[in-house]
């Protein structure tokens, strides 16, 4: 019982503080220092999902993988330095990120714009959302005025990233450890229905979980990812076959048909568990999943943020100051 009212008190505190730094985030951050920002992000990363259009779910899990470790602080974009391990060679990042070169650019374009105003951490959030509408997803309001924090963490990059591997119940845990709950969850896996995955994640799903696992998408992806450990690890496959670059809500469609390409895709539909519904529900409701998705987005894009004198704007997203 303890345990239990430990945890409790735990998710309680990640809310509250949610809550208090969403409070001092605003829509209107960048208005009078830096009235161009928006328009820069948003034209650097339609130019670069044009250019290709996988960018835009990489840009996404950018936002994502921030903010799961250390908070949405920018921490992800950080290169290993002398002294200094940053969060890319984690077992989820490695060879694997991608889009740092776009970030790279914009920051750039911002630092002509406005030198050393715009957070590399608020350029991650704004693609995040920029990336969703090009590939013809819903738009939402991006809190700003998010600093950046000055370290990374390996081991937490290692341990809090929700592995594709995790039933559903882990996932749960992982990411109300993060003060999202159930529901934000399975909202937010709602991203997968644009982007793709290595084999080596998924082969577990492809040779071991035949039940689960649709007949002819299984036949589609074995001459890409070979049974043998090490062979093809680095092939990837759409992680929604059925419109790989649109963000839609065909992602849930897949799972009622048992295409989930991931474990934990599929775990949101098993036949009876506790996601079905909500999966099930969003599979014919597109405009729900969408206001859910936005709403989950918000409510990621406040966690553990650094405001104020807490953190600084990097002049470099590669390196601190």
């Amino acid at each position: 019982m303890a345990s239990r009212q430990t945890f409790a008190c735990y998710t309680m505190a990640l809310l509250f503080a949610a809550a208090a730094v969403s409070a001092q985030l605003s829509t209107d951050f960048y208005d009078d220092t830096c009235p161009d920002a928006l328009d820069i992000i948003e034209s650097a990363v339609r130019a670069a999902v044009s250019k290709e259009s996988r960018m835009g779910a990489s840009l996404l899990r950018l936002h994502f993988h921030d903010c799961f470790v250390n908070g949405c602080d920018g921490s992800v974009l950080l290169d290993d330095a002398l002294g200094f391990t940053g969060e890319k060679t984690a077992q989820p990042n490695k060879n694997s990120l991608r889009g740092f070169d776009v970030v790279d650019d914009i920051k750039a374009q911002l630092e002509d714009a406005c030198n050393q105003t715009v957070s590399c951490a608020d350029i991650l959030a704004v693609a995040a959302r920029d990336s969703v509408v090009a590939l013809g997803g819903p738009t939402w309001d991006v809190e700003l005025g998010r600093r950046d924090g000055t370290t990374a963490n390996l081991d937490d990059a290692n341990n809090d990233l929700p592995a594709p591997t995790l039933d559903l119940g882990d996932l749960i845990k992982a990411f109300s450890k993060k003060g999202l709950s159930a529901s934000d969850m399975i909202a937010l896996s709602g991203g997968h229905t644009i982007g793709q995955a290595r084999c080596v994640n998924f082969r577990g799903r492809l040779y071991n979980e035949t039940a689960s696992l649709d007949a002819s998408l299984a036949s589609s992806l074995k001459p890409r990812c070979p049974g043998a450990a090490g062979s093809g690890d680095d092939n990837t496959s759409p992680l929604d076959p059925a419109t790989s670059y649109v963000f839609d809500n065909f992602y849930y469609r897949n799972l009622l048909r048992n295409k989930g390409l991931l474990h934990s895709d599929q775990q949101l539909f098993s036949g009876g568990g506790s996601a079905d519904a909500q999966t099930t529900a969003y599979a014919s409701d597109m405009a729900g999943f969408f206001d859910d998705f936005r709403d989950a987005m918000v409510k990621m894009g406040a966690i553990g943020v650094v405001t104020g004198s807490g953190g600084h704007v990097r002049v470099n997203c590669r390196k601190t100051n």
